[in-house]
């Protein structure tokens, strides 16, 4: 049961990440946002994986497959589109809605593990989806300009969209890599993913925006927070995603939710309304249907 420690470790330190990447969005724009999450936590990575080789070196060398490349960058480059949205979701809606619908990732990775990838959903589970899609609609209708809300529900449905695909080919890239322990593979997945997306997105910020790279720095520290509760929220789903399927453990790891209703409340101190609160209530329950089924 390691991987239901792991998923509450990454629900925690995710729904902290959310809150400092929303401070940081007040100054910085959205590609500083989302480069904030990796530019820190390479580093970080390249340590953990160090140190795993150190305490226990595997009986095998590790082998890296095109397929697994392939993964890599196509789960690096969805997710840092996710993570745009996501901020920009942030602008538009309060932070703990904005993690509510970004949490429709759950919903569409069991959609998608049932209808490309062979995995099985009972009959309470697909009732615990529908639950999950009306708690993402009731969500979506906080606001009371109609326009927006649509426009709110296209964001965070594409942002689950984004982060579905990236953990449906973490949990992919990691099973090919089954000659290593659970641990060192998440290790190399993760340290894999965030070095391409720090490099790529460098790149493209030295070239095309330099400005932002000077307001991260202005922001060093924020920018640092941000990076630090990355990695550890990363560490956790993809070491749960190579023990446990990506259904089971967004689902459970949708207990973020009750993190980010904490911090909204008492550290921006936001307000929600009666619907927000349904509909927080129903992803929850949507969750522990899926789980259970």
């Amino acid at each position: 049961m390691f991987w239901i420690f792991f998923t509450l470790l990454a629900a925690f330190m995710q729904a902290w990440r959310n809150a400092f990447q929303k401070q940081l969005s007040t100054t910085v724009d959205v590609y500083g946002v989302t480069l904030a999450r990796f530019i820190c936590a390479v580093p970080l990575a390249i340590t953990y994986l160090a140190i795993l080789y150190s305490a226990q070196p595997p009986a095998q060398s590790v082998h890296f497959s095109y397929q697994y490349l392939i993964d890599i960058v196509i789960a690096g480059l969805s997710q840092i589109i996710a993570t745009a949205l996501m901020v920009a979701l942030f602008k538009q809606k309060n932070y703990a809605i904005g993690v509510g619908l970004a949490k429709s990732e759950a919903i569409l990775a069991a959609l998608i593990g049932v209808t490309f990838l062979q995995d099985y959903l009972s009959v309470w589970g697909w009732v615990g989806v529908f639950i999950g899609a009306i708690a993402v609609f009731l969500l979506s209708k906080g606001g009371k300009n109609i326009q927006l809300s649509y426009t709110t529900l296209l964001i965070g449905v594409g942002s689950g969209l984004c982060f579905a695909i990236t953990s449906l080919l973490v949990r992919q890239a990691s099973l090919q890599l089954d000659m290593l322990p659970f641990l060192h593979r998440a290790a190399w997945v993760l340290c894999s993913i965030i070095s391409f997306q720090c490099i790529l997105m460098l790149l493209v910020l030295a070239i095309f925006k330099p400005q932002t790279l000077q307001a991260m720095w202005q922001r060093k520290r924020l920018t640092s927070t941000v990076s630090l509760c990355s990695f550890l929220a990363s560490l956790g789903w993809f070491s749960a995603m190579s023990m446990q399927s990506v259904a089971i453990v967004k689902t459970l790891g949708q207990i973020e939710i009750f993190f980010s209703i904490l911090i909204s409340l008492f550290w921006f101190s936001e307000k929600l309304n009666k619907a927000d609160h349904i509909g927080l209530i129903l992803v929850v329950i949507s969750a522990v249907m899926v789980i259970w089924a």
